[in-house]
């Protein structure tokens, strides 16, 4: 299973806001359009409900999710080699694994697996010690027994099965055969007249006749009155003596109970351990359904592929996917401060400061001679008018202001209705959780040893955020220490007023923003920020600046 047209993950931040989405899904749209049709939008957080109705309104559907990019079995070369009936001969399946070079092979049935065999499985079916009647015991198909000796069934039903007696050779005179010919037995024959009706008499189920013998008429005849089946086949008796336990079907020896088998999900990290302390070579592949996919080995390892990411709206490690370490970064394309996203090798970088990623990738098109659909420009302005605050933000520029005017056009919308829909549905929380609502747009940010959380909420209501602000100061600092940071800050921003007021909890919190707007904290809980709506160009710059100063 070896994927030459891997796909490529286009990947906004943790608790993506609309501009990540947007950039993800219009990003992709672009790449499709120039030929590359493995570029795939994802996100790794959920959906806001802002960024719902932006999606609603224009009719696309929101990126699948994919929590982790470390790599998986999935990503490995998997061999496609077909898994097998437990009905097939143990001949067949050694012939299977010299033809595929491989020392197990799977046994399915409509594709689930139902156990495997080994070669060792095999050595020890002629080295270990057979039961009195293995062939009847594991309950061999005459056509199984034909096949494996290249014989032909020339008296009685092929599609009968073995389920009695054991296996003679009648080497001796129709005397001694008389002797130890029980009902049942199967018994391997030369060309003597005697011997070969002898055996009928004696009631055997089947008799073999080998090295090419030609079989009378009259044995013919008298064998089917006794239901004796009669094989012929070119082999000699030593050679039909040691290929027939090689017609028994493979379910009698195959391991079925507590198989180690990977799935497709699983990651390599946590399989190589596995891997290490086991014997085995080889080793199932399933889905998460339990149907068999193929093969994999310790080499195989070797050919891993990572999963190749494009991160767009950030660059700050904590912000991104789970296993980005783990991942190939082709790209960034950001509006953000250079952060600690760490590459291997070189990238595409592009990092321009304006008021939305979506504003870039606008560029990118007019670039490329890429038309925007109406779909696309509409959430592409979504997305600029959400970080922007209707150009109301200083990160605004007049770039994102000429953006969002040609994409206004083309998506038929008018950009103050549309702000006001965004922005309602945005606000609209109800019925979530204090934790939902703080991290439906919220990113962390690492200074010196402290790591900060900030998250913001933007609404042209005043009564909303006020009923925001009280659902949500009496958990902010369980959601604090849950988190694992040192402070939190939530921005409640009125879109109208140009300002936020916000709440705050951890050590020093209070302090820092006293100390780095030069405003008190009447409360103790919140202060009021005139004139700063921009977390990117006003808050966060603040906060860094403030606390690398302190002691």
């Amino acid at each position: 299973m070896n994927k030459p047209n891997r796909p490529v993950y286009i990947i906004g931040h943790k608790n993506p806001d609309t501009d990540a989405i947007a950039a993800s899904l219009s990003y992709a749209n672009l790449k499709q359009a120039k030929g590359h049709s493995t570029y795939t939008a994802m996100r790794c957080g959920n959906i806001s409900n802002e960024t719902q109705y932006v999606l609603d309104r224009f009719n696309i559907k929101a990126p699948k999710f994919i929590g982790d990019v470390r790599t998986q079995v999935k990503d490995m070369e998997i061999r496609p080699i077909p898994g097998v009936s437990e009905e097939m001969s143990l001949r067949d399946a050694w012939l299977t694994m010299k033809e595929n070079h491989v020392v197990t092979l799977s046994i399915t049935e409509d594709k689930i697996l139902k156990g495997i065999i080994t070669t060792g499985d095999i050595m020890e079916s002629y080295m270990g010690s057979f039961e009195e009647n293995p062939l009847a015991d594991a309950k061999t198909s005459y056509q199984s027994i034909v096949k494996t000796l290249d014989g032909e069934m020339i008296v009685g039903d092929i599609n009968d099965t073995l389920t009695e007696g054991k296996v003679l050779i009648g080497a001796g005179t129709p005397d001694v055969l008389e002797e130890y010919i029980k009902p049942h037995d199967l018994v391997l024959l030369g060309d003597r007249y005697e011997s070969q009706l002898c055996a009928i008499e004696m009631n055997a189920d089947c008799i073999i006749i080998c090295a090419g013998a030609k079989v009378t008429q009259t044995i013919i005849k008298i064998a089917a009155e006794k239901n004796c089946k009669i094989i012929t086949t070119p082999h000699d008796t030593f050679t039909v003596a040691r290929l027939i336990y090689q017609s028994m079907p493979i379910r009698y020896f195959m391991k079925s109970d507590n198989l180690l088998t990977f799935k497709l999900d699983d990651y390599i990290e946590d399989v190589q351990p596995i891997m290490a302390s086991t014997r085995h070579r080889y080793f199932p592949v399933i889905d998460s359904n339990g149907r068999y996919k193929g093969m994999v080995s310790r080499r195989n390892f070797l050919g891993a592929s990572k999963k190749k990411i494009i991160l767009v709206d950030h660059n700050e490690k904590s912000q991104a996917v789970n296993g980005m370490d783990s991942a190939e970064i082709l790209e960034i394309i950001d509006h953000h401060r250079l952060g600690t996203v760490n590459t291997t090798r070189p990238v595409y970088f592009r990092n321009q400061p304006v008021g939305s990623t979506c504003t870039i990738i606008y560029q990118m098109y007019l670039e490329a001679g890429v038309e925007i659909s109406q779909q696309m420009a509409g959430i592409m302005l979504s997305a600029i008018i959400s970080d922007t605050l209707l150009y109301r933000s200083p990160t605004c520029t007049e770039m994102d202001r000429k953006a969002g005017s040609v994409l206004a056009t083309i998506a038929n919308v008018n950009e103050e209705e549309l702000a006001k829909e965004m922005f309602t549905a945005g606000s609209n929380l109800s019925g979530k959780t204090p934790s939902e609502i703080i991290h439906q747009d919220f990113k962390k940010f690492t200074a010196g040893e402290h790591v900060i959380g900030i998250g913001q909420i933007s609404s042209m209501d005043s009564n909303e955020l006020s009923n925001i602000m009280d659902t949500v100061l009496p958990e902010l600092e369980s959601i604090r220490k849950h988190d694992g940071l040192d402070m939190i800050f939530l921005m409640l921003t009125n879109i109208m007023k140009e300002s936020s007021k916000v709440i705050f909890s951890g050590s020093n919190a209070q302090i820092v923003l006293e100390n780095g707007f030069n405003v008190p904290s009447k409360d103790n809980k919140s202060v009021t920020l005139p004139g700063v709506v921009s977390r990117k160009k006003q808050m966060l710059p603040t906060i860094l600046n403030t606390v690398s100063t302190q002691k």
